[in-house]
């Protein structure tokens, strides 16, 4: 691909003193970007392979882009994504602030409005996504040498959306100096955060309150919707409608269920809007002993935020303004021909997937963030701070499954590949219901040290210690580490997966140093001042934890038979460590506690309960200064990262680097490390 992303930004700010006591700003604000990812020229699909809309859909051609191959068991994924892929964003805010010095107070003011506008292409793959879990030979790749996909997925319409969405914010600030020892930071906020929307009514979710139990779907001996008489169906279904997108006339959709943004009583932003956002900051500063030697900090704050809009962005797919075929044991080489048969699969009325969000749970993301901490001078060149810093977190958003089949039935889907799967579902008609809900909590607490000394006049050092435990229940299973990842297990919900977060480090200490060398500083001789002194050493030191790991189960058992989950294996013994060189890295954490769980149930492994390698990281610098004259001078550098060489081996959620899946040959092996050492040389001359 080619990348292009130029951004822009502009303000007006004017600043205006009524008296000496109040001053007004104000301000306006833009900024925006352009994002523009084309493939190259022959980029193409090495098969010609037929698309399932014809002529009718928004794409340049059947062949145009290479499908997206998924090899579940390997965890290769070859994706082109939806390219080409255009968005263009536009930020617009103005503000007034107003300060006031009264007294003892320093009081602030606040009001501000912003429209966020965004012209954003859907995330569509119409170029199709084949993907090989195994089920006929037992091996991924295998069945894709074979050509034997158990499912095909394919969009009908590469389309792009226009979003909005409006911030108001209102805020009140007094820094109150109560006395000369006791300062108080007292402040209220509140903001106005309604959904993101679509201008043009282009934006569908899916309502429990509207499912007609009456229109339930019908299904074919396929397994599809019935579209009239014929192959097991008396007549058509229930519950179909069509789309107001006319590239898809002609096309029918279950609909049953389905409101349409900002029409019928459904909300423009889908979900129903929180306006009771107030805020809180309070803090205060008091000087324990009234010297200003010992000082007593703390803080508390509560703060709010929207989903950005990703929760809407991402069902921009959603019927009936787009169509998705999903079918399952079809060939690589024709998506429209059965493994089993040979037959040519018709393209059906096939089961709606929708990814919408849950009205009832989409309250504000809110974070309540707090500290309290100790400052003490211990000499006049050195200051010790301890501090107990955290967060509680609420109302956090994840995406998950809610179209359900009984979870008795899934050991039998497993072992059928989803056979009869859409007829057991909760809703008869959808394949999937893939809810965003704001919903989850996430904690941090932390206890942190700091020593800032300058032990004589040309060293001085820095000493810092963390220890700290992050817990939420974020996955990477789909999603991106923060918002919209998917719950593994949809039938027990966020909380099968609260565990250590991907970023908890429970112990953080590092080390830093500055050390002008003395050698020949006071010498009187210039020449041999300039060649023999100046010199100076530095160095940082860093000492952290490992991060979490979560293994996984592969294969058919791994998605658990069922749209938008993915299991854990059960631990069976006590987790332990060989770390044990072998061919391919090193056998970080031993295979042997973990088994597969029996079909049908999910693995008793907590969320992140294995731990990678921890890091220690020594880099140092020396450098030399040559003074010619008086305002002259050259500075030499040599630095070193990773000093002493160590192998040190890398492993976590978002580079990976290690064996996941327990079904794959190198489970619990590392493959990657960090940069060996590495020396650098540079130059700088001042004049």
């Amino acid at each position: 691909n080619t990348f292009g992303n130029p951004s822009y930004s502009a303000v007006i700010h004017a600043t205006h003193t009524i008296n000496p006591n109040l001053l007004n700003e104000m301000a306006f604000n833009y900024n925006g970007n352009r994002i523009h990812i084309l493939p190259k020229a022959g980029f193409g699909a090495p098969l010609d392979l037929p698309s399932s809309f014809g002529a009718n859909r928004i794409f340049t051609g059947p062949n145009t882009i290479i499908p997206t191959i998924q090899l579940a068991n390997l965890g290769t994924n070859y994706n082109a994504n939806w390219t080409p892929w255009n968005n263009k964003a536009d930020d617009y805010q103005v503000r007034d602030d107003l300060s006031w010095a009264r007294g003892a107070h320093q009081l602030k003011f606040g009001a501000s409005w912003a429209l966020y506008k965004k012209i954003q292409d859907a995330f569509a793959a119409p170029q199709g996504q084949f993907n090989f879990n195994g089920f006929y030979t037992g091996n991924d790749f295998a069945d894709f040498l074979l050509g034997y996909p158990n499912n095909y997925q394919e969009d009908a319409v590469h389309d792009s959306g226009h979003w909005n969405n409006v911030s108001w914010g209102l805020y009140a600030q007094d820094n109150w100096r109560v006395n000369s020892r006791l300062t108080l930071n007292l402040g209220l906020r509140w903001d106005g955060v309604p959904h993101t929307y679509e201008v043009n009514h282009r934006a569908s979710n899916f309502y429990p309150s509207l499912w007609d139990a009456s229109k339930a779907a019908t299904f074919d001996n396929s397994g599809n919707i019935c579209s009239g008489p014929g192959n097991g169906c008396t007549a058509t279904s229930p519950g179909l409608g069509t789309s107001p997108n006319s590239v898809l006339a002609g096309y029918k959709f279950y609909l049953n269920g389905v409101g349409i943004d900002g029409l019928n009583g459904i909300p423009t932003g889908l979900v129903d809007n929180h306006w009771a956002a107030l805020g809180p900051r309070i803090g205060f500063a008091y000087d324990v002993n009234g010297r200003g030697k010992t000082v007593l900090r703390g803080g508390y704050g509560m703060m709010y935020e929207r989903i950005q809009g990703n929760d809407m962005y991402n069902g921009a797919t959603n019927p009936p303004f787009d169509s998705h075929v999903n079918l399952d044991n079809v060939l690589l080489a024709n998506p429209h021909t059965s493994t089993r048969t040979g037959a040519t699969v018709p393209v059906p009325i096939v089961p709606t997937t929708i990814v919408g969000m849950d009205r009832k749970m989409y309250k504000l993301p809110t974070s309540s963030q707090y500290s309290i901490g100790l400052q003490q001078e211990l000499s006049p060149k050195t200051l010790l701070s301890v501090a107990y810093v955290g967060s509680q977190n609420r109302h956090l958003n994840n995406w998950v499954e809610t179209d359900l089949p009984p979870e008795s039935a899934i050991a039998g889907l497993i072992a059928s590949n989803g056979a009869g799967y859409n007829q057991m579902l909760q809703y008869p008609g959808y394949r999937s219901l893939r809810m965003a809900r704001n919903e989850a909590n996430s904690m941090y607490n932390s206890l942190q040290l700091d020593l800032h000394t300058v032990i004589r006049n040309d060293l001085q050092a820095q000493f810092g210690y963390t220890y700290s435990r992050a817990y939420d229940p974020v996955t990477l299973n789909g999603g991106n580490g923060g918002d919209l990842n998917f719950v593994n297990n949809p039938y027990a919900g966020w909380k099968y997966d609260w565990g250590p977060s991907y970023f908890d480090r429970p112990n953080i200490g590092f080390v830093n140093f500055m050390y002008d060398l003395p050698l020949f500083r006071n010498v009187s001789n210039p020449f041999v001042k300039t060649v023999l002194g100046g010199w100076g050493l530095s160095g940082i030191v860093t000492m952290q934890s490992g991060a979490p790991l979560e293994p996984l189960v592969g294969g058919s058992e791994g998605g658990m038979g069922i749209q938008n989950a993915r299991n854990r294996p059960n631990l069976t013994g006590s987790i332990s460590y060989p770390k044990k060189l072998v061919a391919s890295g090193i056998q970080w954490f031993d295979p042997a506690a973990f088994s597969t769980p029996t079909p049908g149930t999910w693995g008793n492994l907590k969320h992140s309960a294995v731990r990678g390698p921890g890091r220690d990281s020594w880099n140092m610098a020396i450098r030399k200064n040559f003074n010619f004259a008086e305002k002259a001078n050259f500075e030499f550098r040599a630095e070193a990262f990773n000093l002493w060489n160590h192998t040190q081996f890398r492993a976590d959620q978002q580079a990976g680097g290690y064996g996941q899946n327990l079904s794959g040959s190198n489970f619990g092996v590392i493959t990657q490390a960090y940069d060996p050492r590495v020396l650098q040389l540079g130059g700088k001359i001042s004049f």
